[in-house]
């Protein structure tokens, strides 16, 4: 793939900022989203496309070069500004939009920028949907609209109230408000910042905050796990703070540090939201749970405790959003920090997921860390290597044919599951890797689990 790789998957596209993803590549994907939207919308003269970015310093370039491309081809283009992913895919619904465009690289360094597309309904393509974009992109299958057909740049301020207002209508706000809660959040300099204490100025919680400004200048590495976070954990202690929340550059992800000022990690962030929400009047007996296969099984023990049960998807949001619409999941997302909560948006969103924890707190009415404790715990160990072209067929064989008789899926590369343990190897759709996750009680299993993947792989 070289060193300047352009990732294009179900989770959009992903660059090297003046390297692989340049103004032009911006437009040209732009252009086939556009494109892609005037063949669902055939009786549309104009798709309404709603964008918005994350806070990066190219951003600003990407964003003006997509809008370009969009309405280039005939679109009708509102501009929200710097916003998270989700206040973007809320900013579709609410506008009655056709279509979303996200300007963000999630959590990749700053090097990297990226474009997100999403549908009408704020969700990301589909696999199938996904690759006729691809497809139009490569092809520079578009028609360009005559003058006439033009239509100007709009632009909407209101996001992040909107996005505000859609949280605090499905949580107890007087019961937080009662709890007097101290909170600490570390927006890492990303798009969610204004969300976040928007959000929990309307809850009455103190907040401590920690890289508000969205200049995109990242204080470290943005990906929200333990080693990049011992500020955050320093803080939390400090402050005597009930609960530390830290949030990823377009703000879809969250990481939690409990009152001790102990990371307890992305992994987390899921099983508590689903535990809380399982818990909740009028979620019904029997209530559905949808993860990725790379997710803890910790959710697993929570479903089955609430008498709920658990549906496993590929990884990707899309993927893990279509489950939960078909089975009507009560909560789902990914344990990467991702929390999807139906009533707010079918998107992984840092914003509902704070909300969420903040009323269990309020209704527990106990530390954090005792509330975790609680939880059985695993050890998840992570790992990767750089892909090669074929490597990921050659691999996902040989583990098959070397666990074959294990419980094996293959729905995203390949799971192996034992009794009490399991290994999940897939391609990154976002970077250009083989991710190799494992999980098991000890964290010495997980790694002596990595040990034998990477070697039936031939990895060693």
């Amino acid at each position: 793939m070289g060193d300047a790789p352009l990732m294009l998957s179900v989770s959009g596209l992903r660059g090297l900022v003046g390297r692989s993803l340049t103004p032009p590549v911006a437009a040209r994907y732009a252009a086939a989203f556009g494109q892609w939207l005037k063949g669902q919308y055939p009786d549309k003269p104009a798709p309404h496309v709603v964008i918005g970015r994350d806070s990066r310093p190219s951003g600003s370039m990407f964003e003006m070069a997509a809008c370009a491309g969009l309405v280039a081809v005939g679109c009708r283009v509102t501009n929200v500004g710097v916003v998270s992913t989700p206040g973007v895919a809320i900013m579709v619904e609410h506008l009655d939009a056709d279509g979303g465009m996200v300007i963000t690289a999630s959590h990749n360094p700053i090097i990297w920028n990226g474009i997100k597309a999403l549908r009408s309904d704020g969700v990301a393509p589909d696999p199938g949907q996904a690759q006729q974009i691809i497809d139009r992109y490569k092809q520079d299958d578009v028609t360009y609209a005559p003058v006439k057909g033009l239509v100007p740049l709009a632009t909407d301020d209101t996001a992040v109230r909107v996005h505000t207002d859609r949280v605090m209508a499905q949580i107890n706000a007087e019961a937080i408000r009662g709890s007097k809660l101290k909170v600490v959040v570390d927006s890492v300099h990303g798009a969610g910042g204004d969300e976040a204490a928007a959000l929990l100025r309307e809850l009455g919680v103190e907040l401590v905050h920690l890289y508000a400004q969205p200049t995109g200048q990242f204080p470290h590495p943005p990906e929200p796990t333990r080693e990049n976070l011992t500020e955050l954990c320093d803080a939390v202690r400090q402050h005597k703070a009930d609960i530390g929340f830290a949030q990823d550059p377009d703000a879809d992800r969250l990481a939690v540090v409990d009152d001790q000022g102990r990371y307890i990690g992305e992994e987390y962030t899921l099983a508590l939201t689903a535990q809380h929400v399982l818990s909740r009047n009028g979620t019904p007996a029997g209530a559905v749970v949808a993860a990725n296969l790379s997710t803890s099984r910790m959710i697993d023990d929570i479903a089955a405790k609430a008498g709920a049960k658990v549906i496993r998807t590929a990884v990707g949001e899309a993927n893990v959003a279509a489950a939960i619409r078909s089975h009507q999941a009560a909560i789902g997302g990914e344990g990467n920090g991702g929390v999807i909560w139906p009533p707010v948006i079918h998107v992984r969103d840092s914003i509902a997921g704070i909300g969420l924890l903040l009323e269990l707190l309020a209704q527990e009415k106990q530390p954090l860390s005792a509330i975790v404790d609680r939880i059985p715990r695993y050890a998840i160990v992570k790992d990767k290597i750089e892909i090669k072209p074929g490597m990921a067929e050659k691999s996902i064989a040989a583990l098959k044919q070397r666990f074959g008789n294990e419980k094996v899926d293959l729905q995203d590369g390949i799971r192996i599951d034992w009794d009490g343990r399991w290994v999940h190897v897939r391609p990154s759709n976002t970077e250009p890797i083989m991710r190799i996750i494992a999980e098991a009680d000890t964290e010495a299993a997980a790694k002596q689990l990595i040990r034998e993947t990477r070697e039936a792989m031939g990895a060693d």
